[in-house]
């Protein structure tokens, strides 16, 4: 950055400049109009996409093969038949996998990246096995073709979401374009390097295995980097869950650099939100959810071991990310009730100072009281704590115009508490 800037008037005196020369592939007024992680991104996913081009290559070879191509028995209707049930297949898994999956595409756009990029191996690990069982060859490619087409949804629907991370003057779609003529480049050097591994790996299945173990490595560990070098400074379930516990133990808050470097790529529980089910359950708000003095946009309550948030019509991004941030802390209780030593993060706490002494309190309280109490009490906490936190984020340099939470879009319409009557309108 410091070598580019002072060069910037002479490339636009110079249009054989080296900066002239790289706006072929990099974003109108880079590195200014995108984000940070940028670059060390792009580089990862150049990586991933050369060493995809030749793992693909090579289960291209083998689908050919597969179908009959070389053959002269094959027919070739049976082959157009075999492709048109794989590509049949595959749109259906597409359409499947977008009607279940499409929202969480948002809030956990870096696991579903490697997700789709390991999904995405293993269909072309399908497709390279598939001509030596030629009993069951169509069914092979037609599950490599739904696995395939799930990874064309997420790894699609992910780098929309992570071109509108980068994206820092609303330029979405230069970025995007140039992400397209990245890839370009690079597939077409691995159709260069295709062309000399071909003649290679003809009738040589040991070398084309080796090779697609030897690429599918660098491909992972390229995308594993990818996604471990992208920092968001929106907040989804884990990194809140990860921000908040950390400022329960000492009171630090983590910059966006620190909750992206802990928050897990792999699918699995989240740190927070192993229990909490962040969208309205109807049972729920029938019976168990807590009213009493309640003067939030949002409700609370406890089923089965489970937090259920109920958002209003009215409620903001600071009312979101309170209501989560009491769901987090419940869920963790939750999870303590029957354990004797004291959670870890509360152990650690000074209980003689501020909201720390009561959340000490509080815990005591959830074990001997009922579940309500420590929803009581998790109201009473964040009148305490909500506020310094919400600056000590925004100091911190976390956006708080908008989450990237995974609420269901049912709402709370409006209730009454009063003691003749308790009705809940959604």
């Amino acid at each position: 950055e410091e070598w580019f800037w002072p060069q910037r008037d002479m490339a636009v005196q110079n249009p054989g400049s080296i900066l002239e020369r790289m706006s072929v592939f990099l974003p109108q007024g880079y590195p200014e109009s995108v984000s940070s992680d940028y670059l060390q991104y792009q580089f990862w996913d150049t990586m991933q996409a050369f060493s995809s081009s030749l793992s693909g290559t090579l289960a291209t070879q083998a689908s050919l093969k597969g179908v009959g191509v070389g053959n002269q028995e094959a027919t070739v209707a049976a082959a157009t038949i075999t492709w048109l049930l794989r590509d049949g297949t595959g749109m259906l898994g597409r359409i499947l996998f977008a009607w279940r999956k499409g929202s969480k595409l948002d809030s956990e756009a870096k696991k579903w990246r490697l997700f789709a990029d390991v999904l995405n191996d293993f269909a072309m690990f399908l497709e390279i096995l598939a001509p030596y069982f030629p009993a069951f060859f169509t069914l092979i490619v037609c599950t490599a073709g739904i696995f395939k087409s799930i990874v064309g949804v997420a790894g699609g629907a992910t780098r929309a979401a992570l071109t509108v991370h980068q994206a820092r003057r609303d330029n979405m779609a230069d970025i995007s374009a140039k992400d397209g003529s990245q890839e370009t480049l690079v597939n077409l050097a691995g159709l260069l390097v295709s062309l000399v591994l071909i003649p290679l790996v003809t009738d040589n299945p040991i070398l084309t295995l080796s090779l697609f173990f030897l690429f599918t490595t660098l491909h992972l560990f390229a995308n594993y980097k990818a996604v471990r070098s992208v920092v968001m400074e929106t907040f989804n379930e884990a990194r809140l869950s990860i921000v908040l516990q950390q400022y329960l133990t000492d009171s630090r808050i983590l910059s966006p650099a620190e909750a992206n470097q802990r928050e897990p790529v792999f699918f699995g529980k989240n740190c927070g939100f192993a229990d909490c089910f962040l969208y309205l359950i109807l049972a729920a708000l029938k019976s168990h959810l807590a009213l009493k003095n309640n003067n939030m946009p949002f409700l609370l309550g406890l089923r089965n071991g489970c937090v259920c948030v109920c958002l209003g019509p009215e409620a903001s991004v600071h009312d979101e990310i309170r209501a989560l941030c009491q769901a987090v802390w419940l869920s963790s209780m939750l999870r303590e009730q029957q354990s004797k030593p004291l959670p870890p993060f509360i152990s650690l706490l000074n209980v003689n100072t501020g909201a720390f002494s009561h959340l000490h309190n509080a815990y005591f309280l959830f074990s001997f009281k009922g579940h309500w109490d420590m929803v009581h009490e998790s109201h009473k906490l964040m009148d305490k704590i909500f506020s310094p936190f919400l600056k000590g984020v925004e100091a911190a340099g976390w956006d708080l115009k908008r989450t990237l939470l995974d609420w269901d879009e049912w709402r709370v319409g409006g209730f009454d508490t009063s003691q003749e009557k308790k009705s809940i309108f959604v």
